[in-house]
């Protein structure tokens, strides 16, 4: 039985993904950890760390301790926020991921997932259906940090033969942790301010298309892409995952047909020349060939979950 240590698991996709993990392999088998104390489900369901991936030597005792053949490393500063303080960002983007790269070839760990995203590509990328392949030209610290990760994983893979596995995510929306600081978190808060408030003041312009993905189906993805014998994958960066393109008066408009009263306004922010630089829709052909990916939810199915359990979680 595989023993999994994820780094990050208080986070949007740590939290849930975590709970899963331990859903398909055993509470005691899969290791949460976090700069900071996670929710109680995870707390109380499984063994828990308290890691700061800059401390790497705490990491690699962590890994001995618990003999872990698995790691997923989510920690990261996400696009918004990096770009406020690009510097101390880049340290925990890049060299907490070269860091844990080298402790995984030094004690031999089975599998390494390291998430990048859309954030790869840039203003001269092909913004419809965007390849696999192409240029590109990241104009973000969040961004140069993952396309620059990316290629330090396909090294790690090719010279010394480390299991690493990697997908480009677009904008993750989930009912369960609220907006975390990426330049996609509009998909977020729209559902939530439309239950406390029935309006919204969305950062991005209302025709804003990009890829996004309902956060169940970005955690099968992530695990199917762990599972999977290692000769079926021909990507060694990063696989394009596209889900669903939309923008914010797309889902406005979902949001009307279960709140009629709901408003939107806009005032787009600094995130609107990030959220330009990015495709608008993904091609994710390969990844749907190497390993099987495909997605549940579409914008309606997404829209009437999200709305029903954020009412749960304020009692109405």
């Amino acid at each position: 039985m595989d023993n999994i240590l994820v780094l990050g698991c208080a986070g949007q996709i740590g939290s849930e993904l975590t709970l899963e993990l331990r859903r398909l392999y055993g509470d005691s088998h899969v290791v949460a950890s976090d700069i900071r104390q996670a929710d109680k489900d995870i707390l109380e369901s499984g063994p828990f760390e308290i890691l700061n991936v800059l401390e790497v030597q705490k990491v690699s005792d962590v890994v001995k301790k618990y003999n872990i053949t698995q790691i997923y490393h989510l920690a990261a500063i996400l696009s918004g926020n990096a770009e406020k303080n690009p510097l101390p960002s880049w340290d925990i983007n890049m060299k907490g991921l070269l860091d844990i790269l080298e402790m995984v070839k030094e004690l031999k760990v089975g599998r390494l997932f390291w998430p990048s995203s859309i954030a790869v590509f840039g203003p001269s990328t092909p913004c419809k259906n965007t390849p696999q392949q192409c240029v590109m030209d990241p104009n973000t610290v969040y961004g140069i940090s993952k396309l620059a990760g990316e290629r330090w994983i396909a090294y790690y893979n090719k010279r010394y033969g480390v299991d690493t596995r990697s997908v480009r995510y677009p904008g993750l929306i989930s009912y369960k942790t609220e907006a975390g600081g990426g330049t996609t978190d509009y998909a977020v808060e729209i559902y939530y301010e439309a239950i406390k408030n029935a309006a919204y003041t969305c950062f991005l312009s209302e025709k804003t298309y990009l890829p996004m993905m309902f956060m169940p189906d970005a955690i099968k993805a992530t695990i199917d892409l762990m599972q999977i014998d290692a000769a079926k994958l021909s990507v060694k960066d990063s696989y394009n995952i596209g889900g669903m393109s939309f923008c914010p008066d797309d889902v406005f408009k979902a949001i009307q047909k279960y709140i009629p009263e709901f408003k939107i306004a806009y005032q787009p922010d600094f995130r609107q020349s990030i959220a330009d630089s990015w495709p608008q829709s993904i091609n994710d052909d390969i990844a749907k060939h190497d390993w099987g990916l495909s997605y549940v939810y579409d914008l309606d199915k997404m829209t009437e979950v999200m709305l029903t359990e954020i009412k749960k979680k304020f009692g109405k």
